[in-house]
């Protein structure tokens, strides 16, 4: 027997009921963008493998499905993060001196994914600012991305902030490479003991024990007391200290009802981010709905360094945590060539009703859409009455 019509793994399609609500979540995301003045814009799905990867790092190569390009011979990607194409867009193609708000939503596919049961083919949504250093950029995106949660339902959220700037503000003077930078990060996100010891073993003193407390110090307010007693007192860490304790207080006014907390040993994205970096999490999940931060050197392989702030989330994803929404109402007509019947239900589509329109012998069938009215004939007119 043939098995052709089998997906790859960790590869699903999308059946009527949750591709609705997850169509109905990216066009409600799109709008909460606009809302703040963010342009969409609409990257390609491959392009040059060079371009994709640019400043990504090792995790974001190991992700990318690589083809070859039979009109140029050229190694080209399929996407796996919209982030750099925006970035280039922002760069080369608006080309803007002041402020570029910029919001994104499409497939990405992923050559390995997440987890086990995480699907290797996400619809990505995310937005941008570029061309603002300060703090002020990072506090809208965190209201956007929280507003952009609010969207889908979900309640009782979890803020985790952290920065970039610690791990480096850490390890500053000792030589390193990216790729035994990165190293350090991972361990420390995976908050493996042994693995940072192995590491840090041919370190400093000083930089063991700093790299030890950071693994200890994810909490609520006080963590950020801890980090100011137990790492090393230098700019970047005394910096990125200041920034995560104002970022705090402004979601804390704003949004009461989200818990902030410290997580600085997380260093999630670590190739990406330079400065100030956060996770959303729900209520029972352990794995972020959203992520984002700084990134401001994302531009800088492109030719134009710009201040970048930014974050992204998974909509197939978010969806599947999202309150069940209740089918659509429509309306139920049947089907026939009477021209004022014909005429009836284009009118009643015009005016944005689901019309539902029951082919012969189909009567009972069941629909995607919950039919609560009906287009019946009264007197010679055609009329709409509830069920």
């Amino acid at each position: 027997m043939s098995r052709a019509w089998l997906l790859p793994e960790q590869i699903a399609d999308v059946l009527p009921s949750q591709a609705r609500r997850i169509e109905e979540l990216r066009r409600s995301l799109i709008d909460r963008a606009r809302g703040y003045g963010y342009e969409l814009v609409m990257p390609p799905l491959v392009e040059h493998l060079e371009s994709l990867l640019s400043g990504t790092g090792q995790e974001l190569d190991l992700k990318t499905f690589k083809l070859v390009d039979q009109l140029s011979g050229r190694l080209l990607g399929v996407r796996a993060d919209m982030t750099p194409q925006v970035a280039r867009i922002d760069a080369h193609l608006l080309n803007r001196q002041g402020v570029a708000r910029l919001a994104y939503c499409g497939p990405v596919l992923h050559a390995r994914a997440d987890g086990a049961l995480a699907s290797r083919e996400l619809l990505q949504f995310g937005a941008e600012i570029y061309g603002h250093a300060g703090l002020e950029a990072d506090v809208e995106v965190i209201d956007l991305a929280l507003d952009a949660i609010g969207a889908a339902g979900l309640d009782g959220l979890q803020l985790d902030l952290g920065d970039a700037r610690l791990l480096r503000g850490v390890l500053a003077g000792v030589p390193l490479d990216g790729a035994r930078l990165n190293e350090f990060a991972q361990a420390l996100t995976r908050k493996d003991v042994a693995a940072l010891a192995s590491l840090g073993a041919a370190l400093p003193a000083s930089a063991r024990d700093a790299l030890s407390a950071l693994m200890r110090l994810y909490g609520s307010a006080e963590v950020l007391d801890a980090a100011r007693a137990q790492l090393p007192a230098r700019e970047p860490i005394r910096g990125a200290l200041e920034d995560l304790a104002r970022l705090a207080d402004q979601v804390s006014r704003a949004h009461p009802e989200v818990r902030v907390g410290f997580d600085l040993a997380d260093m999630s994205g670590y190739a990406y981010y330079s400065g100030c970096r956060f996770g959303l999490f729900a209520p029972g999940s352990s794995v972020a709905v959203a992520r984002g931060g700084r990134y401001d050197e994302v531009g800088s392989v492109f030719g134009r360094n710009r201040p970048a702030v930014g974050f992204s989330l998974d909509v197939r994803a978010l969806s599947d945590l999202a309150s069940q929404a209740p089918a659509h109402g429509a309306v139920r007509a049947p089907w026939g060539e009477d021209e004022a019947l014909r005429a009836a239900v284009r009118r009643l589509r015009v005016e944005g009703h689901t019309v539902v329109c029951t082919l012969p012998g189909h009567e009972h069938e069941a629909q995607e859409y919950d039919c609560d009215r009906e287009l019946i004939a009264v007197d010679g007119r055609w009329v709409v009455r509830a069920l």
